[in-house]
């Protein structure tokens, strides 16, 4: 982020869990969600009518959150992949 001159503005601590509750909540407030998990690219309608498997896509294994999570304005993205990051970021 720094080398693109991308300013954070909020930074969540590795050991802070968030869980499905907290998806939630940030999808609720996006109107669209990225999430990537491996080479799989998914995209999702966020907002009020929230699909259950945009929630399933950002989280992990254990139930937690997914990292990277990044909100672009009104996008969330999940997971990390490249060329995405840079279509959304740059």
């Amino acid at each position: 982020m720094e080398t693109s001159d991308i300013a954070v503005k909020e930074r969540a601590a590795a050991s802070k869990k968030l869980q499905a509750s907290d998806a939630e909540a940030l999808l609720s407030s996006a109107s669209k969600l990225i999430a990537i998990k491996g080479k799989k690219i998914s995209t999702f309608k966020a907002g009020k009518d929230i699909d259950p498997g945009a929630i399933d896509a950002m989280l992990g294994p254990t139930g937690n959150l997914r990292a990277p999570t990044i909100r672009v304005g009104k996008t969330l993205i999940v997971g990390f992949d490249q060329e995405v990051l840079e279509a959304n970021l740059l």
